[in-house]
């Protein structure tokens, strides 16, 4: 069988230097490029092809969820296993939601990573035990309300990329008004900032895309 392909991207080149040599002695394994942030991904998938990118999330310009989405619209056929250093909500969700196969900590034992790069590669969902446990934990907690027709109004408005004043002033409310709306919406999905809470809500179909 061939090699399985690898993009590396992460806007660290000590990480990707690192991951290059580990993964180098791996004879099943191929590592074809590198990127430094999600915009090189987009530009590098169509001609090298690979059949797993390992992707940071934080990274300058186009991050890691927004590249992730990007690949997901475009019908890419890499598998992304997220590799990064955090794995609160805010994180996971999105990236997830963006249409990740994979969620993997760079703390993970070699093994384990080759193992979760392997089980991409076949289209198996791979997920650190802490990311686990966060959305087994989710899961168990009671499903929040839904969102109330002003707090969609708000997220509607967001997404649009209206500012808070902006909102407020189509709204005929107060940016306060506006900031606790946010508040609801993001505890409502299980999110920490705007990027976040649409990412979410036009996954759970609650925005839709713009026609024209």
């Amino acid at each position: 069988m061939s090699p399985i392909r690898l993009l590396i991207a992460d806007d660290h080149p000590v990480v990707r230097d690192g991951l290059r040599g580990m993964l180098a002695a791996e004879p099943d394994l191929d590592v074809v490029g590198e990127a430094s942030d999600g915009a090189e991904v987009l530009a590098l998938v169509d001609s090298l092809l690979p059949d797993v990118i390992l992707m940071d999330l934080r990274m300058p310009g186009v991050g890691g969820v927004e590249a992730i989405r990007s690949l997901t619209e475009r019908g890419s056929s890499g598998r992304v296993l997220v590799l990064t250093t955090y794995d609160s909500d805010r994180e996971v969700v999105p990236a997830l939601a963006a249409g990740a196969t994979g969620y993997l900590l760079k703390d993970a034992p070699r093994q384990e990573l080759l193992r979760a790069i392997r089980a991409t590669a076949r289209g198996e969902a791979v997920l650190a035990p802490s990311v686990a446990t966060h959305l087994v934990s989710q899961l168990r907690t009671p499903s929040h309300e839904s969102l109330s027709d002003r707090e969609l109004e708000v997220l509607r408005l967001i997404a649009q990329g209206h500012t808070n004043r902006g909102a407020a002033t189509r709204l005929f409310i107060s940016e306060a008004t506006i900031k606790t709306h946010l508040l609801h919406i993001y505890e409502k999905l299980g999110v920490g900032d705007r990027a976040a809470a649409v990412a979410v809500g036009y996954e759970r179909g609650l925005l839709r895309p713009r026609s024209g």
